[in-house]
Parts: structure tokens; C-alpha cells; sequence
């Protein structure tokens, strides 16, 4: 069971408004023992405390100028796998269930990485009686190279495995998937907790988003995403081994084809969104892109 665990977020204007009831739910956690981590992108400390309610004793990143969402983060992990034994994730617009931190000290005794469902709720808080997660039959390392189960909302990792992981690309917008692939490719243990130990705020600043309805333009920006982070995983540092490499370019090639298909043709791509929009729903990231279930739809 790791030691020193961080516990790490990260704040910028737009998740302002939630901050306050974040730190309620950090406050609230049934195990304390932890190093706080925050990364600043855009907001002054004073700025963060007044949204708060107070100033968290805490290890401050701060982004630096011409930064990329995504810098601010890799330069925390990078200085946190040197400070800890492991790193607890959470979005700073969810909400942590008071024992998150306590949930995930005790699953990275058994595994590497680890991964708790999200209860979903909308961006005033209200809980949708939804649950993100793979469905039970489904291994969630198994179903990476499609989709994703591991945010930098609800996972931790070791900060040995962390480490192997890194550096994360400043351009990479998907970075908790290519985190996920790189620990998956290493062959790191990953498990999944089917209890939610967050509750995670869909509104429209998500970049992923899970609940249907979907537009053909979201599903062709999804589309453009998942493509991106494969570019990500199969030309970065470490490269991947072959097998892992295999599976990935099989699945990037799966993606591109689906998206050329799908912009050049309107008419398509509309009774795409359509069927995906009748099948039922499974909250996981990027279930929408090149859906198996519906590839009558846009290979024929």
C-alpha cells in the first residue's frame, strides 16, 4: 500500500464557480494523509482562495507563458513522481466521495493503475441517476485501444508506473487516455472500482462528453480527437511495444476511416447520429466515435 500519495487537480477560470464545492469534498475525505497538488493554468492563488473560501496548504504548478492545458499537468507529474509513491487524480469541477482517497490507496496495493465509476450529475449538481463505466463484462484494460475508462478525474497510479508514462506531449489534448495506453503497453495491472467514488459534472465545457443526444458535429470533432491522441500514443516517447502498436494503428486506421466516410457524406453521417442515438447508452469516453454496433451504417 503506497505511503506518500498526492492528491492532485488542476484550476482555471472556467472551473471557478465549482472550486468551492471541490474543496468541500476534499475536505471531507475519511483518509487525510495526503499531499495536495494544484495546477494553475490562468488564475492567481489569491484568485483560487477567494473561490475556495480559503487558501489549501498545498503544492502550487503554475502554467508558464504560451503553455497548453496539457504542459501544466505533465510539469506536476513530473515533479510528483519524484515526491510520492502515488498520484490520486481529480477533476476540480467533480465532486469526491469521502472515500476516494481512501478507495485508491487501497486498490494500488493490488494493482498499478486504478480507475472508480462516476456517478453522473449535470453542471448545476444535480444527479442524473447515471453511472459512468465499462459494462461488467467488459475488461476495461482490454477495451482501451476503442474507448476509455481512465480520467484524470477518477484514476491513480503508482508514481513508478506514472513515471514510465511520461513525458506527456504539450499538444496531446487526451492525455489521461495516452497516460492509460502507455501504462497499458508497458504492461502495467489496471483495475476499475464499479463503485463510484466521484461524481462527475457534464455541461458544455467537456471536451468528452457521454450522454446522448449527439450532434453530427460533436461526433466528427470526437472523431478528430480520437484520431490526434492515437497520433499521440504511436509516434511519442517511449514508444509502444509491437503488439500494443499493432492493436492501436488498427484502431487508428478503424477511426480515420469513419471519419472520412462520415464528412464526406452528410446524409450519412446524419443516419449515423441518429442510430447511435436509439442504441443504449454506455457512458464511457469516445462510445460515440466508430461505435461497433453501427458500423452497417458507415462501412457499407
Amino acid at each position: 500500500m503506497p505511503d506518500r500519495l498526492a492528491l492532485y487537480t488542476t484550476v482555471y477560470p472556467a472551473a471557478a464557480p465549482y472550486l468551492a464545492d471541490w474543496w468541500r469534498s476534499v475536505e471531507a475525505q475519511t483518509d487525510r494523509a495526503f499531499d495536495l497538488w494544484i495546477g494553475v493554468d490562468g488564475m492567481r492563488v489569491d484568485e483560487v482562495a477567494a473561490a475556495m473560501g480559503s487558501e489549501p496548504r498545498a503544492e502550487w504548478v503554475f502554467a508558464e507563458p504560451g503553455d497548453t492545458p496539457t504542459a501544466v499537468r505533465a510539469r506536476a507529474m513530473t515533479r510528483m513522481v519524484d515526491a510520492c509513491d502515488a498520484v490520486v487524480f481529480t477533476d476540480s469541477d467533480d465532486l469526491l466521495h469521502p472515500e476516494r482517497v481512501a478507495s485508491s490507496r487501497a486498490a494500488l496495493a493490488r494493482a498499478d493503475v486504478v480507475a472508480c465509476a462516476l456517478r453522473i450529475m449535470d453542471g448545476e449538481g444535480r444527479d442524473l441517476g447515471l453511472v459512468f463505466g465499462p459494462a461488467p463484462a467488459d475488461d476495461p484494460a482490454e477495451i482501451l485501444p476503442r474507448w476509455n475508462v481512465f480520467g484524470l478525474s477518477n484514476s491513480a497510479y503508482r508514481a513508478s508506473v506514472l513515471a514510465r508514462c511520461l513525458p506527456a506531449p504539450a499538444e496531446c489534448v487526451l492525455v489521461d487516455w495516452l497516460l492509460a495506453t502507455r501504462a497499458w503497453a508497458s504492461g502495467a495491472t489496471l483495475a476499475f472500482d464499479a463503485t463510484p467514488r466521484m461524481r462527475y459534472r457534464q455541461y458544455g465545457a467537456n471536451v468528452a462528453r457521454v450522454i446522448p443526444p449527439f450532434t453530427g458535429d460533436y461526433v466528427l470533432g470526437a472523431a478528430r480527437r480520437v484520431l490526434e491522441h492515437y497520433d499521440c500514443a504511436l509516434t511519442g516517447d517511449p514508444p509502444l511495444p509491437p503488439k500494443a502498436r499493432a492493436s492501436l494503428g488498427a484502431a487508428r486506421d478503424r477511426v480515420r476511416r469513419f471519419h472520412d466516410v462520415l464528412a464526406a457524406d452528410p446524409a450519412r453521417l446524419a443516419r449515423y447520429v441518429t442510430a447511435l442515438d436509439a442504441l443504449p447508452p454506455r457512458y464511457v469516453w469516445w462510445w460515440c466515435v466508430a461505435n461497433p454496433a453501427l458500423e452497417d451504417v458507415w462501412r457499407n
